[in-house]
């Protein structure tokens, strides 16, 4: 987790130098926002990029186990599905969304053993599989497809009574500097406050893609080149 007033104030800190500017908490938390998300996702595209480069597996084996560590505290592994007629609906839990599905699977008796997994498939692939005779779903080789309302899992005879769980990794919690204003001024209000998500080590990242986002909000080319230079140089030296 990163404190949030820390990287607001460093924020406050390098965009006010030599008056380059200021930013209001409340554009400080809009750019907040998305610079979490931003290096969030970032984290599936580089588990992607450096799981199918080529050469010594050792090479990139610290990488991606720290990306894992990164995304571990998103993921949940074992959550049920709830069925609403045919519509298995998307796991949540408070204040979260779902951003990716992860497994899929039913278990026709309690033995983990027994665990079968669900396979995705295209909605155009769906007729197809159906009226196939080799390849129409069964209770041993279930799929599913997934659209806005759900997932829809065939056979639809795969009830409440085989239970469906799965893995999915949710969305990081929206971070806010909390504030109250005291003679005209805002004040860190911790009690409001929400941290940023992300692993400890992403903080230099958040200061800087936060002022890269200030400085093209105000027009400020000082600030938004000095984030994106900042930014380039930390990435460049993760490389080395």
């Amino acid at each position: 987790m990163v404190n949030i007033d820390n990287v607001y104030q460093k924020v406050l800190s390098l965009a006010n130098k030599e008056q380059r500017g200021y930013i209001t908490p409340q554009e400080f938390n809009l750019f907040a926002n998305q610079a979490q998300l931003e290096i969030f996702e970032q984290y599936f595209y580089d588990i992607n990029q450096f799981g199918r480069a080529p050469g010594n597996e050792n090479e990139y084996g610290d990488i991606i186990n720290l990306l894992n560590e990164k995304i571990s505290i998103f993921k949940f592994n074992d959550t049920p599905l709830t069925r609403v007629g045919t519509i298995w609906l998307r796991p949540t839990v408070v204040n979260r969304a779902m951003y990716r599905l992860g497994t899929v699977w039913h278990t026709p008796t309690t033995l983990l053993a027994d665990r079968v997994e669900v396979q995705e498939i295209n909605s155009n692939e769906l007729m197809d599989i159906l009226n196939s005779p080799l390849v129409t779903p069964t209770p041993e080789k279930p799929v599913y497809v997934e659209d806005e309302a759900g997932l829809t899992i065939y056979p639809l005879t795969l009830t409440t009574a085989n239970t469906i769980r799965c893995s999915w990794a949710a969305f990081p919690t929206v971070p806010r500097w909390g504030y109250v204003v005291i003679s005209e001024k805002a004040m860190f209000d911790p009690t409001t406050t929400t941290n940023f998500e992300l692993h400890p080590t992403e903080e230099t990242e958040l200061v800087y893609k936060i002022l890269k986002y200030a400085g093209i909000s105000m027009d400020k080319e000082v600030i938004s080149g000095a984030g994106q230079q900042m930014e380039t140089t930390k990435v460049s030296q993760e490389k080395q």
